[in-house]
């Protein structure tokens, strides 16, 4: 019995790491979305644009983009 705790600890210390990174890692990229949600919220000066989804997609992708470079 005690050979098989010595064994398991461990392997629950690393599934309790990998939970927590995974949820940190959640949350900040949610945090992310909603702070660059209110940052175009408030470019559009008060009224909603209705851009289609495969406009607001390639917006998307050329902010990060120019982030990354």
């Amino acid at each position: 019995m005690e050979g098989g705790m010595q064994m398991a600890l461990p392997i629950l210390g690393i599934v309790a790491a990998a939970a927590v990174t995974f949820y940190a890692v959640s949350f900040s990229e949610l945090r992310e979305k909603s702070f660059n949600d209110l940052e175009d919220s408030e470019e559009e000066e008060g009224f909603r644009q209705s851009l289609s989804s495969r406009k607001r997609r390639a917006k998307r992708k050329a902010d990060k983009q120019a982030k990354n470079n």
